[in-house]
């Protein structure tokens, strides 16, 4: 049995995503927001955590990012991805009601707006730590619908008044399995690797630096992100993923090429890659 903590509350996107991979012996629990569930990680509570990293319309999910750069050292073991359908849902009995508020997560809320705008122009939206937290507050009547996946209508008894109400069809969110380091997936020929590369103050060609030590290897990379440290002002880290294991000779040369030029290097796992 592996112990699994997720981005609850149940109904998530990312407990869908989480059953996709673990079998009925593990044990899933639920946290309320990725920090909590990573934290769960750290501390010993789970042996693993899922949280969701990047979704095909709204990019990447920062709290991911930042954990992952600044917080106590973790790595990513395996990813999987989960195609993205959102419904509207209210509480049976409510069909005909005015709809004045419609809770959801911004992530949701930015992929459905075309909807809103075009059948409820005059409902307040109401942010929400995840779609499932917005499912689960109708039961306590804080709002009239919800925006969220189909997994929250059927975990908390809800109406679903509308479906696939995406304004992007075939939106796809992509998660990470994250654990303490001490194991490495062996390379598999599909691989992904991950890292943050830190520089000392940003300066001019910074970015153009590390592009080329991966660049002279040949090593493609799949996702290149700069995020503030905290600190000040200027200073930045670049949180990549290169494609490839680091057992793979082109992508160690690239990762010691930096560093050479970066402040420090955090690795942040090499695993299977989805797509």
């Amino acid at each position: 049995m592996t112990r699994y903590s997720y981005l609850g509350p149940e109904g998530t996107f990312t407990e869908a995503a989480l059953r996709q991979i673990t079998s009925e012996n593990d044990l899933l629990t639920p946290y309320g927001n990725v920090t909590a569930a990573l934290e769960a990680v750290r501390t010993g509570a789970v042996d693993k955590a899922l949280v969701p990293i990047e979704n095909s319309v709204e990019g990447v999910v920062a709290r991911t990012l930042d954990e992952l750069a600044l917080g106590d050292a973790l790595v990513i073991s395996a990813e999987t991805t989960l195609p993205v359908s959102f419904s509207l849902m209210t509480l049976p009995g409510n069909e005909k009601n005015e709809i004045k508020k419609i809770a959801t997560h911004p992530h949701a809320e930015a992929q459905t707006r075309a909807y809103i705008a075009q059948n409820y122009p005059h409902a307040e939206m109401i942010e929400t730590p995840s779609t499932a937290a917005g499912a689960q507050g109708l039961i306590k009547g804080n709002y009239d619908a919800a925006i969220a996946a189909k997994i929250a209508a059927e975990k908390y008894g809800l109406k679903i008044l509308a479906e696939n109400i995406g304004d992007n069809e075939g939106a796809i969110t992509r998660f990470v399995v994250v654990e303490k380091p001490g194991h490495l997936p062996a390379p598999t020929g599909a691989d992904r690797t991950s890292l943050v590369a830190y520089i000392d103050i940003d300066h001019a060609g910074a970015l153009l630096e590390i592009l080329t030590e991966f660049a002279k290897q040949k090593v493609n990379l799949t996702f290149i992100q700069s995020r503030p440290t905290g600190r000040q002002l200027g200073h930045y880290h670049f949180i990549i993923d290169a494609e490839g294991h680091i057992h793979d000779a082109p992508v160690k040369a690239a990762l010691d090429g930096l560093r050479k030029i970066c402040n420090d290097i955090r690795f942040l796992g090499s695993y299977p890659r989805t797509r």
